[in-house]
């Protein structure tokens, strides 16, 4: 292949992920594999993803289409796996999806945990192995050099890892440069040290300290930032956090250090073709920021579903869609509870998570019926209703990587409650009483009190009418489509391009 003239050529780009919207979901990644392709696409890059065949990816549905391809055993230790390729091609904007079928590794109820342990799958490692060697595989096979492979977090992070080892010395991978994005630092992929043998590199490649070897465990996550060309992260913050120290590092905050000149930051765009109250075809009531009567009717909907108590006042109805686990605050909500309903408001949760969050969540619902609905469980037409119904968006987190509810929520002209940390800091403008300016109410620090003194002044603003409908209009009115983020992307895929020329040569 000859070099690229980066700044004009069109590139080939595989997005490796091990869940895409709408095949298959279990958080923001999702949604970010899902909207990504599409943009870059639009941009003019010819882009392949490749996610494993889940159960929950419905085949009829999306026609899902074998390839007659022949793929070697994928080895993983002494077991040889054979693996099946299925796809479906999306025509406006073009990408094709392909699937790693391998049904005793993919074929189950959930994508990473055994519900009926609450754990997850005991042999992970040998499922994202699989993955990883089957994704490159599969590209020799269909004879498709990328010039970009872009991984994301530490289930396909030994793709990078197999490049610049058991791939090093293959002419068909010669051209390709990688991209390793994380999501979130607190996954990482451990394992047990005997994983390694699994993975099938020389074996004098797991030593204290090597990119594959963390406290005598192996780490996905370490290998995929030691071997690829660039990485990044999904917020410029959250980039500066997870180098800063343990708290946001866990533990490998001193390994991105050696990587900080190949480290970016790059804030998730929102796809506004499914978020957006003009044309959401899951709420009842459509409305903009030029027209805000539908978002009043969509309130008294919610209120009515979750059963809650319209009041002849104007009650602010303050939101929570999220995982109920402690990264996400509810640590501080459990300290406030009784101060936080005790004011004037009333809260609409939706989610599921620890159960310690679902017992504290069911007793105020218990003790406060008027005041709280909770909903433990995923519902993709309540969420919708939720930022299109409600006031204030709450997010509280102890740390966010980039967060995607805060986005959707401007757009809603739902007015966010964040703390200042990750993509949170970097999308949220806090609101100025004095000059009207602001998006949302920021509070600093991972502190109960400053939380409830947050919302209290969301209460206060929301009492001035006047003031809380430019507020709303402010955030309604920022931009965070995928276009700018995927600009920024294509800039990082040149400059890992670009390292690899020079180390090559």
């Amino acid at each position: 292949m000859e070099p690229l003239n980066l700044d004009t050529e069109t590139l080939k780009i595989l997005i490796a992920s091990p869940e895409v919207f709408p095949f298959a979901k279990s958080g923001g990644l999702a949604d970010v594999s899902g909207a990504l392709p599409k943009a870059l696409a639009g941009l003019g890059h010819q882009v392949k993803v490749i996610l494993p065949k889940y159960r929950m990816v419905d085949e009829k549905r999306f026609k899902l289409e074998k390839i007659k391809v022949d793929v070697p055993a994928i080895t993983i230790g002494e077991k040889n796996v054979k693996i099946q390729v299925k796809s479906h091609k999306l025509l406006s904007p073009p990408v094709e999806y392909l699937f790693v079928v391998s049904d005793q590794h993919f074929d189950r109820e959930e994508l990473y945990k055994n519900p009926s342990t609450g754990f997850d799958y005991e042999d992970n490692d040998e499922r994202f192995i699989l993955f990883s060697r089957a994704s490159l595989e599969i590209l020799k096979a269909l004879g498709w050099e990328p010039d970009i492979i872009h991984a994301n977090d530490w289930q396909t992070a030994l793709i990078p890892a197999y490049l610049k080892t058991l791939y090093t010395d293959e002419p068909f991978f010669k051209p390709t440069a990688t991209v390793f994005s994380i999501h979130n630092l607190a996954y990482q992929g451990t394992f047990p040290g005997n994983t390694f043998e699994k993975i099938g590199v020389p074996k004098e490649l797991f030593y204290p300290t090597s990119p594959f070897e963390f406290w005598g465990k192996v780490n996905f996550m370490k290998a995929g930032i030691c071997y690829a060309d660039v990485i990044n992260t999904v917020s410029e913050t959250y980039a500066l956090e997870i180098q800063s120290g343990s708290e946001f590092g866990y533990g490998l905050e001193g390994v991105l250090r050696t990587r900080n000149t190949d480290l970016y930051g790059i804030t998730n765009g929102l796809d506004y073709d499914v978020w957006s109250p003009e044309k959401d075809r899951l709420i009842s009531y459509n409305y903009s920021w030029e027209d805000l009567s539908g978002k009043q009717k969509n309130k008294e909907l919610l209120l009515k579903l979750c059963n809650l108590p319209r009041s002849s006042r104007d009650v602010p109805l303050i939101g929570i869609i999220s995982r109920l686990v402690d990264q996400k605050g509810f640590d501080l909500l459990a300290q406030i509870s009784d101060k936080l309903l005790a004011l004037d408001l009333q809260l609409a949760i939706l989610g599921t998570g620890d159960e310690k969050y679902h017992r504290l969540f069911k007793r105020m619902s218990a003790k406060y019926p008027e005041k709280i609905s909770v909903n433990l469980r995923f519902d993709d037409p309540l969420a919708h209703l939720i930022e299109a119904g409600c006031d204030i968006f709450l997010m509280p987190s102890r740390y966010e990587p980039c967060g995607l509810n805060q986005l959707i929520s401007l757009r809603y002209g739902t007015v966010p409650v964040v703390r200042r940390t990750g993509g949170l800091a970097d999308t949220i403008e806090n609101y100025d009483p004095q000059t009207g300016e602001g998006t949302g109410f920021v509070f600093e620090n991972y502190d109960a009190l400053e939380l409830l003194d947050a919302i209290k002044l969301a209460l206060k603003v929301y009492e001035d009418k006047e003031s809380w409908i430019r507020l709303m209009k402010n955030g309604m009115k920022k931009d965070f489509s995928w276009g700018k983020s995927a600009r920024r992307y294509v800039g990082v895929y040149q400059k890992a391009l670009k390292k690899k020329l020079v180390v090559d040569v």
